[in-house]
Order: C-alpha cells, then sequence, then structure tokens
C-alpha cells in the first residue's frame, strides 16, 4: 500500500507540472529556491530536544500570468509546479530528516500584487523514525513514508528584472495517516526567504490583452466513489486493515472550476469489525460493550453526511470535506483505548485509566474530515458531461487522522459537453 500511495503522489505530482506545458497555453517557467527555519513542536512527552528546523526547498513551477485560459485568469494569473526539498528537524539522532515531493498551487490574495497564499499537499520520505528499542521518544511518525502539508503566506519586498525576492511565514505538517502507530505528527512553524526566478521568456511576454470577458456558468452535478482504506486500531492492534467506503454527492460546479456539494458515505471498518466479532476485551460479558457482540456488522460501520468544497485544474482536484458522523458506535472503543493511559494491552487490568468520554471525544466522534487530490481521466476544463477520476485521500476524525485511502470515482455535470 505504502508502495502505491508513492506512486500515486508521484504521478499526480508530474501531471500537475507537466499538464501546462503545450502550445494550447502562454504559461512560462519559474523557479524558486526557499530556505527556512523554525520551530518543531513537540509531538509527544519526553520529546527529543531540538535545534532550530532548516528546511531547503526548490519550487519547480509555471506562471500563467499570461495564460488566456478561463481558469487562469478567473484566479488572477496563478503559478502551479512541484515542490522538491529536504529538511532537518534539529536533532540528527532522532528525528533525522526528510525529503519531501508535493504539487503546490499560489496565487495572489486581498487584491494585492505582492501577497501570496501558497498550498502543498504531498508525501515525505524520513531517514529516522519512532522505534520502541532505539527510538522510543520520538513518537511522531513510525513509517518511512508520510503524507505532507504545507500552508504559507509570502510577502514580496523586493522586484528586480528577473529575480523577486519574497518573505514568508507558515506551517508544515507531517503524518502517515493512521497507517501505523504511533502517529503523533510532526508541525512546524517557519519563517521563508525565496527568490522567484523568472525565465527570458516571461521577462519579455507581453502582457493578456483582448481576453473576452468572463460569464458566470453553474451547473448541477452528481458523482459517486467506492474507497478502500488502511487503517490500524491501537499499539496492540498495529496490523493494517481495511476501510471501505462507498460515497454519493449532489452539488453545484462554478465556472467549470469549483464544486461545491452535499452528500453521504457508508463506511465498513475491519477493525472494529474483528475486535467485535473476536470479543476482545471490552465487548465481552460485564464489560462496556458487550451489546456490539450482538451484531458486528452494524456496530463496525459509520455513516453520514459531509459537505465538500474542491478547486479543479485541468485533470488535477483538491478537495476539502467535512461531515457529520450519524452512526459510529465503534469510536467509543477506539477512543477508551487510545486517549487513556499510553499504550494499553489486549488483556486490560482493572485499574487502567480509559479515555474519558469529555468535550474533545464529542467533537472527534462527530466530525470527520476528508482532504486529498484527484486525478480526472478528461480535462475538467473542457467541462466533460461524464468524467471518471482516481483519488488519494487523507481521513480524519475532528483533525485526528482516521485513514488513509485510494478511491475510483464517476462525476456527471448537467448540461454539459459529452466526451
Amino acid at each position: 500500500m505504502k508502495q502505491l500511495l508513492t506512486a500515486i503522489l508521484l504521478f499526480l505530482s508530474i501531471q500537475l507540472f507537466s499538464q501546462e506545458n503545450n502550445k494550447q497555453n502562454v504559461s512560462y517557467f519559474v523557479f524558486t529556491p526557499e530556505i527556512m527555519v523554525g520551530k518543531t513542536a513537540e509531538s509527544n512527552e519526553f520529546f527529543p530536544e531540538t535545534n532550530l528546523q532548516t528546511q531547503l526547498l526548490i519550487n519547480f513551477g509555471w506562471d500563467h500570468s499570461n495564460n488566456p485560459k478561463e481558469w487562469a485568469r478567473r484566479l488572477k494569473g496563478p503559478k502551479t509546479g512541484i515542490t522538491l526539498g529536504f529538511t532537518n528537524f534539529g536533532n540528527k539522532d532522532s528525528l533525522g530528516g526528510a525529503i519531501t515531493v508535493m504539487p503546490f498551487i499560489e496565487f495572489n490574495i486581498f487584491k494585492s500584487r505582492r501577497l501570496f497564499s501558497h498550498v502543498g499537499m504531498g508525501g515525505s520520505y524520513f531517514t529516522e523514525i519512532y522505534d520502541e528499542v532505539n527510538n522510543p521518544r520520538n513518537q511522531a511518525v513510525s513509517t518511512e513514508l508520510t503524507w505532507s502539508f504545507r500552508s504559507y503566506l509570502y510577502y514580496e519586498f523586493l522586484r528586480t528584472r528577473k529575480i523577486d525576492w519574497r518573505l514568508g511565514v507558515g506551517y508544515s505538517h507531517h503524518s502517515n495517516g493512521h497507517t501505523r502507530l504511533p502517529n503523533q505528527g510532526y508541525n512546524s512553524f517557519l519563517v521563508s526567504l525565496s527568490a522567484d526566478i523568472k525565465s527570458e521568456k516571461l521577462i519579455a511576454a507581453p502582457p493578456l490583452s483582448d481576453a473576452p470577458e468572463l460569464e458566470r456558468r453553474v451547473n448541477d452535478y452528481i458523482s459517486f466513489y467506492g474507497g478502500y482504506g488502511i487503517n490500524v486500531l491501537s499499539l496492540a492492534y498495529n496490523d493494517k486493515r481495511g476501510v471501505y467506503t462507498i460515497s454519493g454527492e449532489y452539488g453545484k460546479v462554478l465556472n467549470g472550476l469549483f464544486k461545491v456539494g452535499i452528500g453521504f458515505y457508508y463506511r465498513y471498518y475491519e477493525h472494529y469489525y474483528d475486535y467485535i466479532k473476536n470479543e476482545e476485551f471490552l465487548v465481552r460479558d460485564g464489560q462496556e460493550f458487550e451489546k456490539f457482540t450482538d451484531s458486528p456488522w452494524k456496530y463496525g460501520t459509520n455513516f453520514g453526511l459531509h459537505a465538500n468544497g474542491e478547486f479543479m485544474l485541468n485533470h488535477i482536484g483538491f478537495n476539502v470535506q467535512l461531515g457529520v458522523n450519524l452512526h459510529k458506535p465503534a469510536y467509543d472503543i477506539d477512543w477508551r483505548i487510545n486517549q487513556g493511559w499510553d499504550n494499553t494491552p489486549r488483556e486490560i487490568p482493572e485499574f487502567w485509566m480509559l479515555g474519558e468520554y469529555d468535550s474533545k471525544y464529542r467533537l472527534k466522534k462527530t466530525l470527520a474530515t476528508r482532504m486529498g487530490l484527484k486525478y480526472y481521466v478528461f480535462d475538467t476544463s473542457n467541462e466533460p458531461m461524464n468524467n471518471i477520476f482516481f483519488g488519494i485521500h487523507i481521513n480524519a476524525n475532528g483533525g485526528q487522522a482516521d485513514f488513509t485511502d485510494i478511491s475510483l470515482g464517476y462525476v456527471y455535470t448537467f448540461g454539459r459537453n459529452s466526451n
């Protein structure tokens, strides 16, 4: 599964980087080296001491300020591309470093020509991970491959003919998506100095002119997908099990670029089902969840409603989903095991402190979030009536990683072009 996720992320990165390099578009290459320094937040109690975190990044991309396509004009000429980077977390022996590859998009904000928002999502390879014997104090990640996310704000303080100098501030995150525990994740806050180096073609390019007026369009769509994910239950149940999803959605496509919709999801968790079916400790006679054994399938499933937002760029879509769980009873077992004392054993002693049902529990049991990337078979800028997509997403309980999945889906847009 890790190799498959890596291959998908690399494929999406290459597609995002290469799809603008054709004769139909007027987009120009840009090259942006970047140096960052900041602090690695402590991921767990007794976390290893760290010095300043440092990052060296290189952004390879395309400047779309002269691109006449509608999506580029509506976004005021953004930049898109791939970020390659290396991070030193400030402790070579325990935390090591990370090599990162991620697609990104960058655009002007607040109608300013000097303020930019930069968002990237991809994957990282770690040189040091948690080890029960050799590296027990670093519980941030326990897999060599993880998800990576970054969100930054840049201010262009000096412009020259060939280079625009920028200062930035932002947040970076790494997590394995609950595919192995412990997985506290890395959260970092950094400042940046970067140089936006322009190609000669971009410098010499005339400003975009004589472009037709943009008309506002709204179309209805329906979409369905099936997903397969993996996660673990706890340190005592740290083997990977499947999470199977069926989901449907109805919504609006705005100007062929943005989607907003509402829908439903149904999920089946193998870990929950196995825990109940095998009559593990908390579902045995006399224990808190003994009634779950009456119907392992019923109590091992989850369903709810969601709201979805998506930004589409040719073949690539980036979407964020916020859901409300209407039924997820086995999450109570999950919470009791993982939110009390560390490393809860399979056979739980009477004196053991389990997770308490507090406000944090209610929030995480209720809210389901999902974020990730899609690859559309047909170019979304052509607004096809029928489209097929492949996706890779991280799913969370109120912001805490739940599982990572891959998906295959179909979308039908009313009143658009047939393929």
